[in-house]
């Protein structure tokens, strides 16, 4: 779903962060499950961010995961805090906004970052699963 127009004006990234999230789903296992991606703007995401995890600020990817069958949850974007990281990181925003729907879903199947053990199974799986879509390790430059 595309919500912040701005996303429209980035010709085939659509297209391209689906197949990520389909890449995600298939290198973890779990290449029937559905998903949404929202690609919305700092105001949604803050909102999103506000509601759902008491912290006042836009961020950059979220995810909402469901507890149906065959259907993971929601994973969502905010173009302006994606396009000023790549910017600060020196990287393409197609490249960035890619990782950020890889590393959301990973999020929807109950991978997370928040603890040294469980990072070192999260990331290099999202480095995997993009340098399979021509993409570098983004954790040799910044975090997301």
């Amino acid at each position: 779903m595309v919500e912040e127009k701005k996303w429209s004006a980035k010709r085939g990234l659509s297209a391209r962060l689906k197949k990520a999230a389909v890449l995600a789903l298939a290198r973890t296992g779990n290449g029937k499950a559905a998903l949404t991606i929202l690609l919305s703007g700092d105001r949604k995401l803050h909102t999103l961010n506000a509601t759902f995890r008491g912290k006042d600020k836009p961020t950059n990817v979220l995810s909402f995961p469901t507890r149906q069958d065959d259907y993971l949850g929601d994973v969502a974007l905010a173009y302006g805090v994606t396009a000023r990281e790549a910017r600060e990181q020196k990287k393409p925003f197609a490249d960035h906004a890619t990782h950020l729907v890889v590393h959301g879903v990973l999020h929807l199947l109950g991978y997370d970052h928040e603890t040294a053990p469980a990072a070192k199974i999260m990331e290099p799986l999202e480095t995997r699963i993009l340098g399979e879509l021509g993409i570098g390790d983004p954790y040799t430059r910044n975090a997301v």
